[in-house]
Formats: C-alpha cells, structure tokens, sequence
C-alpha cells in the first residue's frame, strides 16, 4: 500500500519524506564546519567578490617623462584624473620609465617630447608616447581607451582654439552623443560581482551538498540501513535534494537581507517569487550530476575533487566572465550544455531588469530541459546503486 499516491498510501510517503528531510537537516545542522562553509559563501564571499573585484579603471598608476614643461604639456598632464588615473610619479628618462612598468609601480608612462607645444601652436600634429603595462589585458586595455579618448579630446581642443572655433557655440559641426545606461547607470561593478558570485555559490551548492550528503551514508556505514529498508531510491534521493534545497533557500534570504541589498544596495526591481522557483528548479537540476558524482565516488574527497571539475567548466561557459560573442565557435555551442548559462540569464533578468516570465521562458526551458536529462541521469545512476 505505501507504494500507492491514493489514501494510507500517499500520507506513508508523505511521511517518510518528511521524516527523511529532516533526519538530513539534524545531520547537517551537526556538522558546524559544512555549515561555517555554507554561511562564509553566502555572506563574506560575496561581500569580497562585489567589494574587491572591478572591471573598471580605478586610480590607475601613471608616470611621466615632461621633456616640454609647457603650458600645454601641464594641461595635457592635468586631464588624467581620478577616479581612473592618479599622476604620482615624475621620470626623467626612458630607462626610469622602464623600470617603474616592469616593477609594477606604473601602469602607464607618458613621454611628451620638448616641442609638444611648439608643433601644437604651428599646426603641426603633436606627438606623445604611451606605453602601457598589458600583463592585465583588462587593465591595460581600460587604461589604453581613456587615455586615448583624453588625449584625443584635448587635440581637437587645441586645433579648434587654433583655429579660432568653438566647439560649444555652434561653428563647428559636432557630434551630439548622449548615452542612455541601463539597468545600471551608475555602472557599479558591486551589483554584477555580488549577483555573479551569489549564483556561483548557489552553483557549487547544489551539486556539492546532496553529493556530500549520499556520500557521508558511505563514510558512516548507514546506507546499508537505507538498503534494508522500505524506502525506494526515490524516497531515499529526494529527501536529501529536498533539505539542500532548503539550505540554501536560507543561505541566499541570508545573503539578500545582508549583502546584496544592505551593502551594495543592488536594486531588486523584479519579483523574488519568481527567481525563488527558478532557483529551485536550477537546484534540482544540479542536484542530479551531485547524485551521479556521490556514486562514482567513495569519500568526500574524491566528491570535492570531481564536483570542482564539473563546477569550473560550467562557470566558464556561463558567459560571466567570458561574453558569447568572444567565444570561439565551437565553445560556444557548448555554452547551451552549461545550466548556470540559462541561470545566469534569468537571475540577472529577474533582479537587475525586472523581467518576467513572458521574457525568461526560454531560460526556464533550458534549465528543465537540462533538470530532466541530469536528474533522470542521476536517478538512474542511483537505482543502480541500490541494485
């Protein structure tokens, strides 16, 4: 009769279920490391991930050679500013210049030549060297496009006051741009990282927990009463994804109320019911490759070894770090096999732009399509377990 879904049959599996969840949370709740773990990644790491990361320039080293010590080089010199550049070293020769890049203590050098103002006031184009520390391609690059936009602006300053122009009052023809940022216009790094890192964690989780959970029956000896008893493999796998899921439901309320929105102040325009199902979704996605690494595994160890060798891919082919469009072809197709690709898409969506479901379904359906192919995996995998 306890097999039946009709009558005493439904209210036994609903017992056992409820039994089961919450003999899976006692043992999590007496494991004070795992739970240490689980409060440090919803709390401190994402305060570290949103405060300490940036991809934007931020008071960038930059040294110059003035070989001219004229007005013009001193105006030029004038317009690398905070919060992107900070002026605080003075060179006199290239070989010094060469030195602070290679020690790391200047980003950028800039050598303006003795006729810098000379050749500006004759009409002639005047030429300054840049030379810019690319070992962080990002900070390198940044660096590189303001400081072209600066120096560029202030030539066609200088040609339009030779000229006797102004830009400002109509005589010469310029182009009006106004830009319009959304969803962030302040374009704070805070928001992005913090969300990023939140999903990432709750990534690490969902595969790691239940895996952690089905293999501690191992360490411990106990899932040889899981075999003797009446439970079937279902009972038995879905109390465990079921605690998790609860875990860190909680983990991520603890993150909102602490971080996210105390902290960075990450605006949470759209609805939370919706990227709470979502999540539990994703959650049960996962949930089936950590019943498939707790198979083939016999230790937590070997659990942790294996779940990051499937967790770096996947965040690597999310699109957070890497956008689509400079993948390479054939990465990029495989970008669609990555369920934190789609997750990605509907968290941001959800919280940042205040999209809905009329919007997200696409994501919805990848991370199920994905849900049924993992989870039926994993519960096979665990049928043959128990066989």
């Amino acid at each position: 009769m306890s097999k039946g879904f009709g009558g005493q049959g439904w209210r036994v599996w609903r017992g056992r279920l409820r039994v089961m969840t919450v003999k899976e949370l006692l043992q999590l709740l007496r494991d004070p490391v795992l739970l240490f773990v689980i409060l440090y990644g919803f709390t401190v790491d994402v305060y570290n991930a949103g405060s300490g990361v940036t991809l934007q320039l931020n008071q960038a080293s930059v040294a110059v050679q003035d070989q001219d010590r004229s007005a013009a080089s001193r105006e030029l010199v004038g317009r690398l500013l905070p919060p992107q550049f900070h002026v605080n070293h003075a060179v006199g020769s290239d070989a010094e210049g060469q030195r602070l890049l290679d020690s790391g203590q200047a980003l950028m050098v800039l050598s303006i030549p003795p006729s810098f103002e000379r050749d500006l006031a004759a009409g002639r184009q005047g030429a300054v060297q840049l030379q810019i520390d690319a070992t962080n391609t990002v900070l390198g690059f940044l660096a590189y496009s303001d400081a072209t936009q600066i120096v560029s602006a202030y030539g066609l300053e200088m040609e339009a006051q030779r000229s006797g122009l102004s830009l400002t009052g109509g005589q010469a023809p310029i182009v009006d741009n106004r830009d319009r940022v959304w969803f962030n216009p302040n374009q704070n790094d805070g928001w992005f990282m913090s969300i990023s890192e939140l999903l990432n964690i709750i990534t690490a989780f969902a595969i790691l927990l239940p895996a952690a959970a089905m293999v501690r029956e191992k360490e411990r000896g106990t899932i040889e009463q899981l075999l003797v008893s009446p439970l079937t493999p279902f009972q038995v796998m879905l109390p465990k994804v079921l605690a998790m899921m609860l875990v860190i439901h909680a983990g991520i309320v603890i993150c909102l109320l602490t971080v996210l929105t105390p902290v960075f102040h990450v605006p949470i325009k759209g609805s939370l019911a919706l990227f709470f199902g979502i999540t539990t979704l994703y959650i049960a996605t996962l949930s089936g490759l950590g019943l498939f690494i707790a198979t083939v595994t016999r230790n937590l160890a070997q659990t942790a070894m294996l779940g990051i060798l499937v967790l770096a891919p996947m965040i690597f082919l999310s699109g957070v770090w890497t956008p689509p469009e400079a993948m390479p072809p054939g990465v990029r197709q495989l970008m669609y096999a990555s369920p934190l690709y789609y997750y990605m898409d509907a968290s941001y969506g959800i919280l940042l732009k205040g999209a809905g479901l009329d919007v997200l379904w696409r994501s919805v359906l990848g991370i199920a399509v994905l849900g049924s192919i993992f989870g039926g995996f994993g519960l096979w995998r665990f049928r043959r377990q128990f066989d």
